[in-house]
């Protein structure tokens, strides 16, 4: 009897032992797969702004004013103000050479083709050729003299030649272009940008017949035929709809005029961490926190990911293919700072006319915009 008795509880202790075993495996492969992470937020926002900060004049003048504009934007600190001014004197430079001859016929004609020539090769390039074959002019008011004048204007200022851009956008065929499903499957995000920039300059309100285009060409029930890349596109572009209406992170966002996006984020925040970028996966989780929803759990999730694949050597998030290039990377870096940093109040502009440090340096060929020169 007591032999059985012993051979039970041995019995008994082996399985015990067993499950423990099993159950450690288990957890051993679960730290396994979600390491800890290597920094704190603050340790990798303190890294990444140190980084782009100490090389950021090795930098050209976009990326040094995509930098400052944000940064200024987050934070409201003047010294940002020089960044963004570096970036408008080549920016008016540009629109003073396209737009003031926008209206000789053998100079837009020649211009529009190199714009589209110039797009690239790639599968993403040879897209957006294809696209903007029946609106040959396309690029050239659109990614180059619209993006252009939008920027000057976000600064408070006008450039040369304004009137001649609005009239010859205002004869393109704006509606058209930006409602195609070919150019939406092109160009999602940066139609959005467009729209919304013809809109502040008081061009056209393109807005909501943009919006459905974009439901219909990217309706949900359609998601599990997108390619990986046509995925990203269409999650790339629900985030510019959130940040084109914020005049990019200078105001908060009433969430419910975007819980549609929201709330597409929320229940395929999965499907959005394993197959997009980390570009497109920080604008999603900064979407949260521009409408005033900086505690929802995408949030934590974004930060938590971004953790995991930041790289304390090199001081930044790496491109997909594992590069570490400043110039390129800039931009998933700095949305990294903004949503790991997320400030209670944003800043408008800067208006660099308005501002001690800049207005004396200002270009000539600009001019406050009307309701801040009568300040």
């Amino acid at each position: 009897m007591n032999k059985a008795i012993n051979a039970k509880s041995l019995l008994l202790k082996a399985s015990l032992i067993a499950c423990f075993a099993a159950g450690s495996i288990v957890n051993a492969a679960e730290v396994k797969s979600k390491p800890a992470p290597k920094v704190t937020e603050q340790q990798m926002y303190d890294q990444i702004k140190y980084n782009l900060e100490t090389n950021l004049y090795s930098l050209p003048p976009r990326i040094q004013g995509h930098y400052a504009l944000r940064q200024y934007r987050m934070t409201g600190d003047e010294k940002y103000a020089n960044g963004a001014l570096v970036d408008l004197l080549a920016v008016v430079d540009r629109q003073a050479y396209f737009t003031c001859q926008l209206d000789d016929p053998e100079f837009f004609a020649e211009q529009a083709k190199l714009a589209r020539n110039q797009i690239g090769k790639g599968p993403r390039a040879k897209a957006r050729k294809k696209a903007t074959k029946q609106f040959p002019d396309f690029v050239l008011l659109n990614d180059y003299v619209l993006r252009y004048a939008a920027r000057i204007d976000e600064m408070g200022l006008v450039g040369p030649c304004h009137e001649k851009l609005v009239e010859a956008i205002s004869k393109s065929n704006l509606k058209d272009a930006y409602t195609d499903p070919d150019m939406i499957r092109s160009w999602a995000a940066q139609l959005v940008n467009y729209v919304y920039w013809a809109d502040q300059l008081g061009i056209a309100d393109l807005r909501e017949p943009y919006k459905k285009a974009f439901q219909q060409t990217y309706s949900d029930d359609k998601d599990a035929q997108l390619s990986k890349a046509q995925y990203k596109n269409k999650i790339y572009g629900m985030t510019h709809f959130i940040f084109a209406s914020s005049g990019y992170y200078q105001r908060f966002v009433d969430a419910k005029d975007y819980q549609w996006i929201l709330d597409y984020f929320a229940a395929n925040i999965d499907r959005i961490l394993q197959d997009t970028t980390e570009d497109i996966i920080t604008e999603v989780g900064i979407s949260f926190q521009i409408t005033g929803n900086p505690d929802h759990p995408v949030v934590d999730k974004v930060k938590q990911h971004l953790l995991s694949v930041y790289s304390p050597e090199h001081k930044m998030v790496l491109s997909p293919s594992g590069k570490a290039r400043l110039a390129s990377g800039e931009h998933r870096n700095v949305l990294a700072m903004m949503l790991l940093n997320w400030p209670e109040k944003l800043h408008a502009g800067p208006y660099l006319s308005e501002l001690k440090q800049t207005r004396k340096n200002l270009p000539k060929l600009v001019s406050p915009k009307p309701e801040l020169a009568k300040k």
